[in-house]
C-alpha cells in the first residue's frame, strides 16, 4: 500500500485517529517532550508531522512563531481548526523532504513521522533538517517503537540518522517500552550551567 493510501485509510477514521486527544499515553508523551525542552521559550519553531494539532497548541506557548506541517490534507485541516485562535501558528500541508520551508528555526520537532521514510529519503530529510537549524537550535525527535504496517525505517535508524547531523551533540534521551524521545543541539551548555547553578 502506498503511503498516500495508508494515510487515507488512517484519516478516514475521523479527526483523531491516533487518540491524541483522549489517550493518557499521548498526553503523557506530550508532557514529557515539553518538559525536556532546555529553554522556556524559542523564537521560530517548526513541528514536522503535526497531525491534528494537539501538540501544536502546546508548542505555540513556547514559540514566538510556529510552523506546523503534515502530509495529509485531513490532518492539516484538523490542525488548522485546532489552532484557529492562535495567530502565531501557521499550519501547512507539505510532503517532506520534497517540500521544504524557507529560513531557519530555533526549535524543530520531528514527531512520529521519520519512520515513514525509507533509507534514501530519510538521509535526504536529515540533510535538509541540518540546513534548517539556526545557531543554537534544538532538534527533538519522538517515535513509537513497535512495528506497524506503514513503517519503512526503524525508530533506532531514524534517531541515529538525525543524531548524526554534523555539529549536533546529544542533549537528552528518554526511552521506555513504547517510544523514544531524543534531543540534540550544537550548544552543549546544560540548563543548570546556563542558569549558573554549576
Amino acid at each position: 500500500m502506498s503511503l498516500a493510501r495508508y494515510f487515507d485509510a488512517v484519516w478516514a477514521e475521523g479527526e483523531d485517529p491516533f487518540g491524541y486527544r483522549d489517550r493518557w499515553y499521548e498526553a503523557r508523551k506530550r508532557e514529557l517532550l515539553l518538559s525536556t525542552l532546555p529553554k522556556p521559550a524559542f523564537g521560530r519553531g517548526w513541528e514536522i508531522g503535526c497531525a491534528n494539532g494537539e501538540l501544536t497548541r502546546r508548542l505555540a506557548t513556547r514559540c514566538a512563531s510556529l510552523l506546523a506541517t503534515d502530509l495529509h490534507p485531513r490532518a492539516v485541516e484538523a490542525a488548522q481548526r485546532a489552532c484557529s485562535d492562535l495567530p502565531s501558528v501557521e499550519v501547512v500541508r507539505m510532503e517532506h523532504p520534497r517540500d521544504w520551508p524557507a529560513g531557519r528555526f530555533d526549535l524543530v520537532v520531528v514527531g512520529e513521522m521519520g519512520y515513514y521514510l525509507d533509507d534514501g529519503t530519510l538521509d535526504a530529510f536529515a540533510r535538509r533538517v541540518a540546513g534548517s537549524l539556526a545557531p543554537g537550535a534544538v532538534l527533538v525527535a519522538c517515535h513509537w517503537r513497535d512495528d506497524f504496517d506503514g513503517r519503512l525505517a526503524s525508530t533506532a535508524a531514524v534517531h541515529a540518522r538525525l543524531g548524526a547531523i554534523p555539529g549536533l551533540v546529544p542533549g537528552w534521551r528518554y526511552e521506555d517500552a513504547d517510544f523514544v524521545l531524543d534531543g540534540w543541539s550544537d550548544d552543549a551548555v546544560s540548563v543548570a550551567q546556563r542558569e549558573g547553578l554549576r
